[in-house]
């Protein structure tokens, strides 16, 4: 089987997921994993999707048939090579503003951590008015990495930018 990984965007509306799912089928492929939203009225996506070797060729030219109703981009995964790398669980929450996903993401790159999910949402602030941020992050922290230093960089941040950060 041949890991294909799919990015999806088009203008929202009803039945495109549905569009995406019949080309797969249709082409022998199963729909593995996935994240996908509505943002500002795009519908945007990343799916994972094996399929047959001999088959991947003739479900990307497929998905490219969408093309109108959907931009599609198809890349070919690799496999993942174990590790003993271990998740590590990061909630962000203050005063929206610009530059904090840069922040936080740089201290985690210092540290050789990959982002293996991130998700985030800005929203009203019910009492004290104004737009809060908050994110929710999941890492992949290699074994070399001191977790003592990690979390003292990350509380320096979170006083330098004014935001609550949270490791789990």
């Amino acid at each position: 089987m041949t890991t294909l990984i799919l990015t999806v965007a088009g203008a929202d509306r009803p039945g495109l997921v549905a569009a995406v799912a019949d080309v797969v089928d249709a082409h022998g492929g199963n729909w593995e994993n996935s994240s996908l939203a509505e943002l500002a009225g795009t519908f945007a996506g990343v799916i994972e999707v094996s399929v047959a070797a001999d088959r991947a060729t003739e479900l990307e030219q497929a998905l490219h048939a969408l093309e109108g109703l959907l931009t599609v981009a198809v890349h070919t995964g690799s496999d993942a090579a174990a590790s003993d790398d271990r998740l590590l669980g990061i909630q962000v929450l203050g005063n929206d503003r610009p530059g904090i996903v840069r922040e936080i993401s740089g201290v985690l790159n210092a540290h050789a951590l990959s982002i293996e999910e991130l998700a985030t949402e800005t929203r009203d602030a019910a009492m004290a008015g104004g737009r809060l941020f908050e994110a929710s992050v999941t890492a992949k922290v290699p074994a070399s990495v001191d977790l003592e230093t990690l979390q003292a960089d990350l509380e320096r941040l979170a006083a330098e930018i004014q935001v609550d950060i949270t490791v789990d």
